[in-house]
């Protein structure tokens, strides 16, 4: 069994890719001072780039999880979120209310993608 790692730190890898499946570890901003549409608008960036080096896309997502610090958040991560999806290509997906671990972070996604 051959399992990929990439950006392998002390307490998590970024990205595991097994048996031509992706998985992506839970993707938080870095400026946790902005609005949910900037931080959600950061984290779909990570997002991307994590699945490109992956040798996925955004089209390939076969399942999204997204964490919210409150649900009043919802509609400003979703704007941002119908701009970026793949029309055609929406991933099923789950949206929750979370006690985040930084209290400062709105928003965190956890994303499993085909690989291309």
């Amino acid at each position: 069994m051959e399992i990929t790692r990439l950006h392998v730190g002390k307490r998590l890898s970024e990205v595991a890719i097994h048996n031509g499946t992706v998985y992506l570890a839970g993707q938080v901003p870095d400026d946790t001072s902005a609005d949910i549409v900037a931080q959600t608008r950061e984290v779909l960036g990570h997002v991307d780039r994590l699945l490109n080096e992956a040798g996925s896309d955004k089209s390939c997502i076969l399942m999204c999880q997204i964490f919210l610090a409150d649900m009043s958040l919802f509609a400003g991560m979703n704007e941002v979120w119908d701009e970026w999806v793949t029309s055609g290509h929406t991933p099923p997906r789950a949206t929750v209310e979370s006690k985040l671990a930084n209290p400062a972070v709105l928003v965190e996604i956890v994303v499993t993608a085909a690989l291309r």
